[in-house]
């Protein structure tokens, strides 16, 4: 039998940057918003599109590439993937019309799917038990710093250039995935482990992982967490510029202290992995978010939503989640057992899912409310909550 890797700091840390796919392709232009939407003559909602068929792309490429790395194996996935993730990241840049522009990104979030799934499979092959919730909260700790860094950096180019400046900064960080993985990112996933029976083989892990309830239960209570910010994240571009009025960077410094949130929960949770039980830090982490969706729900409703409300509101919310997504994620992949690729996908797919449903729902209200956003994270706030209380009294010790 082949002998593992095993998860070093610095593989660890290689794994993340690649996990960060999703921050660092949604956050980093979220203030070029109302740019692209003058410079290619398109309405906010058409440019929230461009989020939606990203989150759509990532959350399909899921579904093949998961049982892919299960088949074929983690690296040889995850290398043309995130070739095919540079190339349409570079041909963003050009894009000549807002079609073509939704057409790349979902594109580019098929090909960048495996740095979500394939990294998060790679960390549970090679932990279990308590050693995989500190994996996972690790990973989503680093995850964090995407969108701590990409909107002071998407702010800073766009204050001095324009959007396609940004995305050409976004085309960079892709070429310097691809290579980085090439580079340090092993086999983690033996031959005589892999599953054999293609497409067959992958349907039939799909359907014993949903026809296991606490699995199916854990991966709906992921993705209505993730849904939550993702409203939040396709929102906040107008909530925070055209109804606040804060400026492009202001807003993206204001934005990022969420993610510091995001990165605190991770830490803690990482901490108290083995001492203080996954699902109890996972309905804390939904408590928090039902908090901040009330709060968010009560100051939209009188109009005394202010900067510094909307700052304190986003800290809560993606404190939660970050809670919510670690424990959630490493307590599914736990009863994955073999099809770690497969239980992957579902979870990326599902959760992308309800994010992509997110922005269009809340976009659909236009962008002088806030009240879609609020009552659409306080709804899937409350949903989640009741998921992790019955998974929480159902799990044993």
């Amino acid at each position: 039998m082949t002998a593992r890797p095993k998860l070093t700091t610095g593989l660890l840390a290689v794994l993340s940057f690649l996990a960060a796919t999703g921050p660092f392709a949604t956050d980093m232009y979220l203030s070029s918003f109302t740019e692209i939407a003058a410079d290619l003559g398109a309405p906010a909602s058409s440019v929230q599109l461009t989020l939606t068929a990203f989150l759509l792309g990532i959350g399909s490429g899921q579904l093949v590439l998961g049982p892919l790395s299960d088949q074929w194996g983690r690296r040889r996935v995850l290398l043309g993937a995130l070739a095919v993730f540079a190339v349409a990241s570079i041909a963003m840049v050009f894009s000549p019309s807002i079609g073509v522009l939704i057409g790349l990104r979902f594109v580019q979030g098929f090909a960048g799917a495996a740095g979500v799934v394939v990294s998060r499979a790679i960390a549970v092959d090679l932990t279990e038990g308590a050693a995989a919730i500190r994996a996972i909260s690790l990973i989503a700790m680093f995850v964090g710093l995407g969108p701590l860094v990409a909107p002071p950096i998407g702010g800073a180019i766009s204050a001095i250039a324009d959007w396609r400046a940004v995305l050409a900064t976004l085309a960079g960080i892709a070429v310097v995935m691809f290579a980085l993985a090439a580079l340090f990112i092993p086999e983690s996933l033996p031959s005589e482990q892999r599953n054999a029976a293609g497409l067959r083989a992958a349907i039939g892990h799909f359907s014993r992982l949903l026809r296991d309830r606490a699995f199916l239960l854990l991966m709906v209570v992921f993705s209505l967490g993730f849904g939550g910010m993702m409203a939040y994240i396709s929102a906040s571009p107008f909530v925070g510029q055209t109804i606040l009025g804060m400026p492009p960077f202001l807003y993206s410094l204001a934005f990022a202290a969420g993610a510091l949130a995001m990165i605190t929960a991770n830490f803690i949770n990482a901490k108290l992995a083995g001492t203080v039980r996954a699902t109890r830090m996972l309905v804390l982490g939904t408590v928090f978010a039902v908090l901040a969706g009330a709060a968010f729900t009560v100051l939209a409703t009188t109009n005394t939503l202010s900067p510094v409300a909307f700052i304190a509101c986003a800290f809560t919310l993606t404190g939660g989640t970050g809670l919510i997504m670690s424990n959630a994620s490493a307590l599914a992949l736990a009863r994955a057992r073999a099809a770690k690729g497969s239980g992957s996908a579902l979870l990326g797919a599902g959760q992308f899912a309800v994010g992509g449903l997110a922005s269009p729902l809340v976009g659909a209200w236009g962008e002088h409310t806030a009240l879609p956003m609020a009552l659409f994270v306080l709804t899937v706030a409350l949903l989640a909550c009741v998921g992790a209380v019955i998974v929480h009294r159902t799990t044993p010790r």
